[in-house]
């Protein structure tokens, strides 16, 4: 396209502009803006939504790991203070089982020593009751020999002084110590 100037001259423009050019420059501006929103809001609209919907996932996972990361601090002082506790009645239990054994040590030594004590006293009784029937025994031989000598007596007819001589005798040979226990 050319441009005449007054002096005749003829003038050939840069980038031939003229009303067409400007028209379809200017549709084309609405058409690249039409497209830009459509695409917009088809195209990054949702792609937005999925970024803050991955975001706000993101978001609430740290937050549930922080949470969680809360409540395993948690359980792990509970457990270390049950550990304390389990070592503390742990350390009751064997007091306790101690001074059980010792209250059975000192049961089982006094039923020891009391039954101990019953079998003595048992032994010194079946003592007595042996020497009481040794002395039992030793009366009845005496009185046999007392019988015998009674019939050596009626049988010699012996007088009186005789026969108290062979009872003091016969009291000399068993002595006085037998009748008198």
């Amino acid at each position: 396209m050319k441009i005449l100037l007054t002096s005749g001259e003829t003038m050939t423009r840069l980038f031939n502009l003229d009303w067409q050019l400007l028209a379809d420059s200017v549709l084309s501006m609405i058409a690249i803006l039409f497209l830009f929103f459509a695409l917009s809001y088809f195209l990054f609209n949702p792609a937005r939504k999925m970024l803050r919907g991955r975001t706000e996932k993101i978001k609430g996972e740290l937050s549930q790991a922080a949470q969680d990361m809360e409540e395993a601090k948690a359980m792990k002082e509970e457990y270390e203070g049950r550990l304390r506790d389990i070592q503390k009645e742990a350390d009751e239990i064997m007091a306790e089982a101690r001074k059980k054994a010792i209250i059975s040590e000192n049961r089982i030594i006094g039923d020891a020593k009391a039954e101990a004590a019953r079998i003595m006293e048992r032994a010194r009784m079946e003592a007595e009751l042996e020497k009481k029937k040794a002395a039992d025994d030793v009366k009845k031989e005496m009185i046999a020999v007392a019988s015998l000598m009674a019939g050596k007596v009626v049988s010699g007819a012996i007088d009186v002084s005789v026969q108290e001589s062979l009872v003091d005798e016969t009291l000399k040979e068993m002595g006085e110590s037998t009748w008198l226990s």
